[in-house]
């Protein structure tokens, strides 16, 4: 079953969602930024969107109700933004949106506000962070975001996302060739080398920009290796983490 979007519908069909206290929104997350020569500035975005419809389709399976809500592809991307065409804004502002679209949802009687995201630039996850403790704080309905980048996620997903040179390489670009392969590069992808600095080591270390974490064409990994066959395992593996911290948040005693 396709799952619905929130913008594809009427205002009476969402009035009339059986019953709207059980439905789970699901807020797409990416950035516009660069990812490579090869991939393009909207790559997090299509991740987003997939890890979306597949949480959904498996929340849906399990007998819950999910809607998917409009993209949000601007937000804090400070490593890329020496980059042409990366649109970072103000951490602060990415939290404050989060927020009021929990207060929003909230009001029309929706059970959760699941964050499917595929953008991990620190300044971002901890904007996404304090949107979360601030709803808990506010005692708004459950912001729910499973950071790909902490325990117990990460280590369920390729051997390229757990050594840290993940950006735009095998795991991204394998995604996108699934989903987008009218949007990649081919020639050029399938000719850059590996290049395995870890973004993980360098922000550890204190670097702030891809240049300086050693991607001068901002890519991190193994572009050449990526594959849409790995694309769709990785894209089933996002739905079951997403579906998964659902279903843990909202259990009895899962808020706590």
């Amino acid at each position: 079953m396709t799952p619905r979007h929130l913008a594809d519908l009427t205002w009476e069909e969402v009035r009339d969602l059986a019953p709207r206290a059980r439905t789970v929104a699901i807020l797409p997350v990416g950035a516009v930024e660069a990812h490579g020569p090869h991939l393009p500035l909207g790559t997090d975005a299509i991740i987003a969107e997939a890890m979306a419809r597949a949480g959904a389709e498996r929340i849906e399976a399990a007998g819950g109700a999910a809607l998917v809500l409009p993209t949000l592809s601007y937000t804090a991307a400070p490593f890329a933004a020496d980059f042409a065409g990366t649109l970072s804004i103000g951490a602060a502002t990415v939290t404050g949106l989060v927020l009021d679209l929990a207060r929003e949802l909230g009001r029309h009687g929706f059970a959760a506000l699941a964050i499917a995201n595929a953008h991990l630039d620190p300044a971002h996850l901890g904007a996404l962070a304090s949107a979360v403790a601030r709803a808990k704080e506010e005692r708004l309905l459950p912001v729910i975001f499973p950071d790909l980048s902490r325990k117990p996620w990460a280590a369920r997903l390729t051997e390229e996302f757990r050594t840290g040179a993940c950006h735009a390489g095998r795991f991204e670009g394998s995604v996108v060739i699934a989903e987008r392969p009218d949007l990649v590069r081919e020639s050029i992808r399938a000719g850059l080398p590996p290049n395995p600095s870890s973004l993980s080591v360098a922000i550890r270390e204190g670097r702030t920009t891809f240049a300086a974490a050693g991607g001068p064409r901002a890519y991190f990994g193994w572009p050449a290796e990526a594959s849409a066959e790995e694309g769709r395992a990785t894209v089933a593996t996002l739905g079951e983490i997403l579906a998964e911290a659902v279903r843990d948040a909202l259990a009895p005693g899962g808020g706590n």
